[in-house]
């Protein structure tokens, strides 16, 4: 499990952003400082491997954080979370070893995608005592780390009759968005296995969520297709449908 403390001094952006991350395996929230002397005090009592810092923050700004976490030499990474989109804040940040930035404000997508780069880097680099170049290359470069691998297959318990509907359904409802009760309304299947589908078409990109606010009550989490990527979904739509 990854550790993740997050230090975002606007509350609302705060509590996204803890929301986010209770939504993906693998991660889990240490805790939520406002400041960075906060923020400093958290490192120093709970075990944290990655931190989601904001730049602009009262007294001390998340890059004296990041120059004095460095300066102590903890272990910990780091993925600024910033409004600032200048290139001397992005320069300075990737210097003192930033792994990732995210400029504000951003959509889940893109958040997600830096956790699971994040995930994937971790696993890899706990599995080898040594790498050879091509390796070394493949992660340096931030491309995919994988050994070659037979055509991808369905998820067990998602079928390719389903899955074809299920895609139907979500062009036709791309435009507003749509929760997992409603799509699986229109497909016809029961919400649990529609969130089973939709956390796959997820994984690979085809569509992302963001969340919505209504007038009253709690926000929503709304599906969107994810157009550019539709064509990460075809090597599944060949797959045999024996699940």
């Amino acid at each position: 499990m990854i550790r993740v403390l997050i230090v975002e001094d606007d509350p609302m952006v705060a509590e996204i952003n803890k929301s986010y991350l209770k939504s993906i395996k693998g991660f889990t929230c240490a805790g939520v400082a406002a400041n960075v002397s906060d923020g400093l005090a958290l490192l120093e009592e709970n075990p944290v491997d990655l931190v989601l810092l904001d730049i602009f923050m009262p007294r001390t700004n998340g890059l004296e954080f990041l120059a004095d976490i460095r300066k102590k030499r903890k272990g910990i990474d780091v993925i600024i979370i910033s409004a600032a989109s200048d290139i001397e804040h992005i320069k300075a940040s990737l210097r003192l070893g930033a792994v990732d930035y995210l400029i504000k404000p951003f959509e889940f997508q893109r958040f997600n995608s830096a956790l699971l780069k994040y995930q994937k880097e971790q696993e890899f680099l706990k599995a080898q005592a040594m790498v050879n170049q091509d390796e070394l290359d493949r992660l340096l470069l931030k491309k995919d780390i994988r050994t070659a691998a037979p055509p991808p297959e369905l998820p067990k318990g998602l079928t390719l009759p389903t899955l074809r509907l299920t895609i139907e359904q979500i062009h036709k409802m791309e435009k507003d968005g749509f929760s997992t009760e409603e799509l699986a309304n229109k497909v016809g299947i029961s919400r649990i296995s529609m969130r089973k589908y939709l956390q796959f078409l997820t994984d690979i990109e085809f569509v992302f969520i963001k969340m919505a606010y209504g007038n009253v009550g709690r926000p929503v989490y709304k599906y969107h297709l994810n157009k550019g990527n539709e064509d990460k979904v075809k090597p599944y739509m060949k797959a045999d449908d024996d699940s």
